[in-house]
């Protein structure tokens, strides 16, 4: 069955251009004009891929970017005429997964959504054991807990682990403090919380010691990744 791309673009040259290449290319396409068209045809359609123009009246790319980043974790591709390095860092930091800048080669737009759309679907396929992760020289066992520098394991607690294999099973992705929260301690967070803060602290800690190495990331005003 054939990908189903949303091109939300309100330039309707640009949108009709791209949507032409892709039909020839064999996908289906569904256009819109801004954020909050997008929104109501994600609704109606099953969409494998977006992409997206930041600049649009309504709702911007950023914004619709920001919202269905909230429920879904579809590859999506930005598309902008900024090419200022801070719009490129805003741009991923919102959840978009590749960046373009305008005036783009159509075929460079077409490899690349060719590109995200292996990543995202096709190895889906080929079975690999999600538990074990490699990170350079850390080794690191979800089923058995364990953090593994060199055949010796780094004395983690539980916590300590959870933020590590969250953050190392999504290299790239920033995690602000909230969600980690959340996700690990599966409990409502509270903004004078800073319970992540020293957890963090110790870990980076811990695996820089082992490594001899920075790990763990901080995206000041944002929150941590790992690469």
């Amino acid at each position: 069955m054939s990908k189903h791309i949303l091109i939300v673009d309100d330039d309707h040259e640009i949108a009709h251009l791209v949507s032409i290449s892709l039909k020839n290319e064999g996908f289906t396409t569904t256009t819109a004009s801004n954020g909050v068209e997008a929104l109501r045809k994600m609704d109606e359609h099953q969409i494998d891929l977006i992409v997206l123009d930041v600049m649009m009246p309504e709702m911007n790319g950023l914004e619709f970017c920001q919202t269905v980043r909230q429920t879904q974790d579809l590859p999506i591709l930005m598309i902008s005429a900024k090419s200022e390095d801070m719009d490129k860092i805003t741009g991923i930091m919102t959840g978009a997964d590749d960046y373009l800048i305008k005036p783009f080669n159509i075929l460079e737009l077409i490899v690349r959504i060719k590109a995200l759309l292996r990543r995202a679907y096709y190895y889906r396929d080929v079975p690999k054991d999600n538990s074990l992760l490699e990170l350079g020289e850390l080794t690191i066992n979800k089923k058995k807990y364990q953090a593994i520098v060199g055949g010796l394991e780094i004395k983690l607690t539980s916590k300590e682990f959870e933020i590590l294999y969250l953050l190392a099973s999504n290299a790239g992705q920033v995690f602000d403090s909230e969600t980690i929260f959340q996700r690990v301690w599966k409990e409502k967070y509270y903004d004078s919380n800073n319970t992540v803060m020293v957890h963090i602290s110790n870990l980076r800690d811990k695996l820089e010691k082992a490594l001899g190495y920075k790990v763990i990331q901080t995206v000041w005003g944002v929150g941590y990744k790992v690469e």
